[in-house]
C-alpha cells in the first residue's frame, strides 16, 4: 500500500540501519530505526527500511518472499521482502555465514567485536548502494539512502563512485564516538574504489574509517539534535572529526529525534501498575510503590526515589553516579539503576549496592518492562552523560511526570528546561554544567528541594507532561533534507 500524502512532495528514502526495534536493538539507534520511517509514511514518504538477516530478524517473518539472489564482494545474498510490525516495508538482506550467529549485531556474547564487522557491514553499505542505482536487482529505486551510523556508511562512497542516475545520499550521525575503524588490509576485500582510499577519502590516520568516508561523500549530513550538531564541529566532542565536520558544515543538520508517544505513555502502559495522566498524578505512586517492591527498598514512600537506565558505560557518567551514591543516599534519596555494559562499572554499582542496601537497587541487564516501570516509579531520573546526541530516556521521563536531573549538553539541554529556584514556570527538569559527583549532587539537591513543595513539583511534571515529544517534527525536517538534495529533474 502506498503511503498516504499529507505533506511536501513525497521521496522515496532507503533508511539503512545496522539495527531496528523490535527486532533487533542494543541502543536508540534500534528505536529510531523503526519509528522514523513510520513517521514519513504519514506524512507522504515512501519510506522502506533495509536490515541485515539476523536470526531474530529471520524468523519475525519465516515466510519472507525472496525478491533477488546475488553475489557482491564474494558473499551470496539474497533479498527477502518482509514488513515491519508498523507495516513498514522491509528489506532483509539474508547472507547467513555474516549475520546468522550468537551475540549481538556487532559483538560476541563476551564483548568482544566480530573479527569479520569490515565485510559484515561492508556487504550491507554494497548493497544499499547498489539499490539506489541502475544496477538495482529490484524494481523499486530510492530518491535517497539514508544511511544510520559507520555500520552504513561506507554506502555513500560506492553511490558516489557509481555511473548516473543514483540515489542521493543522507549519513545521520548517532554517535560519533563510534567510527568504524579498521586496518586498510581489513578493506581490501570491499572493492572501494581507489580515488576512495587517501584523505579525501576513508583514509583518517593511517587506518580506513568508513564514517569519514561517507561525511566526505554523502550529499548532506545530520545528527540527531541541534545543539549535538554544533558540538561535534569543535575538538572536545568531535572525536577527530570536527575539521572534516567543519568543512562540511553547510551541508550539515540537526534533527532533534522524536520519541513513539504511543509505546510511551503512562495513561495506556501496560508496564505499569496503575495508569495515569497529567490529571491524576496521584496514581504514579503505585508504580513507585512497585519498583520499590521489586528491589527492595525500605523507607517511608514520601523519601525520593530516583532512577538510572541505559548503558553502563563513561560516556553516560556512570563512574560519577557511582562516586555521588553515598553522598545522594545520606540526602536522604533511593536510587534505582538499570543497565549493561562496562563490566568494572557493573562491578562498582553492584558493590555499592551491597553498601547501602534498602536504599540502592541495581539490576545489570535490560528488560522493557521494569524500564517502563523506572520511568514511571521513580520521582526524578538522572543522566549525567558527558555528551549526548540525543538522548531518549530525558523525554520519555518528562512523559512520565519524572523530572530529569541532566548534563546540560547534546540533546539534553535541547529537550530540558531548567528548574529556577522556588518557581517552576515552564521548567522541566533540572540541569548541571559539569561532570562530576560536586554537580550531580548539587542538581539532586535542587531537584529534593523542589520535590519538598508539593504544588512546585506538581507543576514541573506537568510541564513535562505538555511536552511534544512526537515524530511528526522530526519527519518534516527530514523530508525537507531530502527534497534539498533530490535532483529536481
Amino acid at each position: 500500500m502506498p503511503p498516504s500524502r499529507k505533506g511536501p512532495a513525497a521521496a522515496s528514502v532507503l533508511s539503512v540501519t545496522p539495527e531496528c526495534a523490535p527486532l533487533v536493538k542494543t541502543g536508540g539507534l534500534g528505536d529510531v530505526s523503526a519509528a522514523l520511517p513510520a513517521a514519513l509514511r504519514a506524512i507522504g514518504v515512501d519510506a522502506r527500511v533495509l536490515l541485515p538477516g539476523y536470526p531474530s530478524v529471520l524468523a519475525a517473518d519465516p515466510a519472507a518472499r525472496e525478491l533477488a539472489q546475488f553475489i557482491t564482494l564474494g558473499a551470496k545474498v539474497r533479498l527477502l521482502e518482509s514488513r515491519l510490525p508498523s507495516g513498514v516495508p522491509l528489506l532483509v538482506l539474508d547472507c547467513p555465514p555474516l549475520y546468522v550467529r550468537g551475540g549481538g549485531p556487532y559483538q560476541k556474547e563476551n564483548g568482544d567485536d566480530w573479527e569479520d564487522n569490515a565485510l559484515r557491514f561492508g556487504v550491507l553499505s554494497r548493497v544499499a548502494a547498489m539499490l539506489g542505482t541502475a544496477q538495482s536487482p529490484i524494481d523499486w529505486r530510492p530518491d535517497v539512502i539514508q544511511c544510520h551510523d559507520w555500520p552504513t556508511a561506507l554506502a555513500p562512497v560506492y553511490l558516489r563512485f557509481s555511473p548516473a542516475p543514483r540515489a542521493a545520499t543522507l549519513t545521520t550521525i548517532h554517535n560519533i564516538a563510534f567510527q568504524g575503524s579498521f586496518a586498510f588490509a581489513e578493506i581490501d576485500a570491499l572493492e572501494l574504489p581507489s580515488a576512495s582510499r587517501g584523505t579525501d577519502g576513508v583514509e583518517f590516520y593511517g587506518r580506513a574509517s568508513f564514517l569519514k568516508g561517507a561525511l566526505m561523500y554523502s550529499d548532506a549530513i545530520n545528527t540527531v539534535s541541534p545543539t549535538y550538531a554544533r558540538e561535534i564541529q569543535t575538538p572536545e566532542l568531535g572525536f577527530g572529526l570536527d575539521g572534516v565536520l567543519r568543512m562540511r558544515s553547510r551541508d550539515l543538520y540537526g534533527v532533534l529525534n522524536g520519541i513513539d508517544t504511543a509505546l510511551w505513555n503512562p495513561a495506556t502502559d501496560p508496564w505499569i501498575p496503575e495508569r495515569y495522566d497529567a490529571n491524576s498524578l496521584e496514581k504514579k505512586a503505585a508504580s513507585k510503590r512497585a519498583l520499590k517492591k521489586r528491589f527492595a527498598l525500605g523507607g517511608a514512600d514520601d523519601i525520593p526515589l530516583a532512577a538510572s537506565v541505559g548503558r553502563l558505560a563513561h560516556q553516560k557518567g556512570i563512574d560519577v553516579l557511582v562516586e555521588a551514591i553515598a553522598r545522594l543516599a545520606a540526602l536522604p534519596l533511593q536510587l534505582v539503576v538499570i543497565g549493561a555494559g562496562d563490566r568494572g562499572l557493573a562491578g562498582q554499582l553492584n558493590a555499592m549496592h551491597a553498601r547501602h542496601p534498602g536504599t540502592v537497587g541495581v539490576l545489570i541487564g535490560f528488560d522493557e518492562g521494569l524500564a517502563h516501570l523506572a520511568e514511571a516509579g521513580a520521582d526524578m531520573f538522572l543522566m549525567p552523560s558527558r555528551f549526548e546526541p540525543c538522548g531518549m530516556n530525558q523525554m520519555y521521563s518528562q512523559r512520565y511526570g519524572t523530572p530529569p536531573v541532566a548534563h546540560a549538553t547534546g540533546g539534553l539541554v535541547d529537550t530540558v528546561k531548567d528548574f529556577n529556584p522556588g518557581e517552576a514556570g515552564s521548567a522541566t527538569g533540572f540541569l548541571i554544567h559539569e561532570v562530576t559527583a560536586n554537580a550531580l549532587v548539587a542538581g539532586v539537591r535542587r531537584a529534593v528541594a523542589a520535590y519538598r513543595d508539593h504544588d512546585q513539583w506538581r507543576k514541573l511534571q506537568r510541564n513535562g507532561m505538555a511536552q511534544d515529544f512526537g515524530w511528526e517534527s522530526a519527519a518534516k525536517a527530514y523530508a525537507a533534507i531530502y527534497a534539498r538534495i533530490t535532483p529536481t529533474s
